[in-house]
Order: structure tokens, then C-alpha cells, then sequence
């Protein structure tokens, strides 16, 4: 099956049949997306409880920004930038309504799928994660794993350009530390 709004092939003929009203094809482009969209909403946010609320925040607005997808670049990625400004406003709002958060003690059920390497793999990033200030957690995840510019960065953090370089080599002072601590040298940086 084709990657969705894959540069190298013709449009994916879903977006266009989802543009003009197609439920199925809506359903199809949605259900291929949600996996990647939980994933993405993860690495951004702290602790598991609010996942599936904040994917359904993030997956309305995809539907609500469908018909005017231009597909110039990968659907993926402007999926990703959706969910991201999603997850970051949710978290916003919820600092103002509430007292911080308690960390998630349950642990996530893995995905069929996922091969038990690439899920532990992706459990430890996370943990990792979880040591950072939720500020330059979101620089990072932005800037690393969504391919954000700085500019970009800081436009969806609400903070200057500096602001973000700085937290971006506080986090990743904080990863190699803790990596360093744990004697472990693999990567911090999982795809979504």
C-alpha cells in the first residue's frame, strides 16, 4: 500500500474522495493515522492518561482541515503539525485549569505490529522523555522528531528562537546524562 501523500507516487486518491465528502475514504485515511498520531501525542506529553482524548482533539481537527489539505507535501506531515499544536494547546489549557498532572503509573499496552524490539525501544525513549521540563521536551520532540525548524519551534512554543536553541541543548545535556547514568548509548531519537 502506498505511504499517504507519498511525493514520489500520484495523490493518494483517498484525500481527494475524503475532500468531497467521502466517509469511507475519511475513515481509511483516519484509521491509517492513528497509531502515528497516539505515538506523536506520547513523546509530546507526559504520562499515558490523557492519550486518547488529545488524539481525538488532534483527529477532529484533521478532519476539519481536510478539505483544505493541499497535498504540496506529505499528508504525515501535515498531520504531524496538526497534532502537535494540538497536543501543546491541550497542555497549555490544561496547566491554567489544573495543579500539575500526576505521572501515568499504568503501563501502555504494546500494539500488535510492533516488533517487541522496536516497542521496548520506543518505551525507553519515552521514559527518558518523562526527566525533561515539559517545555524542553516539546522543543525537542518538535525540533528532532517532527523535522521543525527553530523558527517553527518557536512559533508553536510561544517562545524566541534563543529560547528554544537554549532548551534544546538543556534536553539534550539532560538525555546524555541520563544515558550516561543508565550505561546505555542507544539513541534517543525514535520516529514517531
Amino acid at each position: 500500500m502506498p505511504a499517504l501523500g507519498s511525493d514520489a507516487r500520484p495523490p493518494d486518491p483517498r484525500i481527494a474522495a475524503a475532500q468531497q465528502g467521502d466517509r469511507k475514504a475519511l475513515a481509511a485515511i483516519l484509521s491509517e493515522l492513528l497509531p502515528r498520531v497516539r505515538n506523536l501525542i506520547r513523546y509530546l506529553i507526559r504520562g499515558d492518561s490523557d492519550v486518547d482524548d488529545i488524539a481525538q482533539e488532534a483527529l477532529i481537527a484533521i478532519v476539519r482541515g481536510i478539505p483544505s489539505y493541499r497535498a504540496e507535501g506529505k499528508l504525515t506531515s501535515w498531520a504531524d503539525r496538526i497534532v502537535a499544536r494540538t497536543a501543546i494547546g491541550w497542555r497549555r489549557k490544561e496547566r491554567r485549569t489544573k495543579e500539575r498532572e500526576r505521572e501515568s503509573a499504568e503501563a501502555p499496552v504494546a500494539r500488535t505490529g510492533d516488533a517487541p524490539d522496536q516497542y521496548t525501544l520506543r518505551r525507553q525513549a519515552v521514559a527518558r522523555l518523562d526527566h525533561l521540563p515539559d517545555e524542553q521536551r516539546q522543543a525537542l520532540v518538535l525540533h528532532h522528531m517532527i523535522g521543525l525548524s527553530i523558527p517553527e519551534v518557536a512559533v508553536h512554543c510561544g517562545a524566541s528562537q534563543e529560547t528554544i536553541r537554549s532548551r534544546l541543548r538543556l534536553a539534550q545535556g539532560k538525555l546524555h546524562e541520563l544515558a550516561r547514568r543508565q550505561g546505555d548509548s542507544t539513541e534517543t531519537e525514535e520516529a514517531p
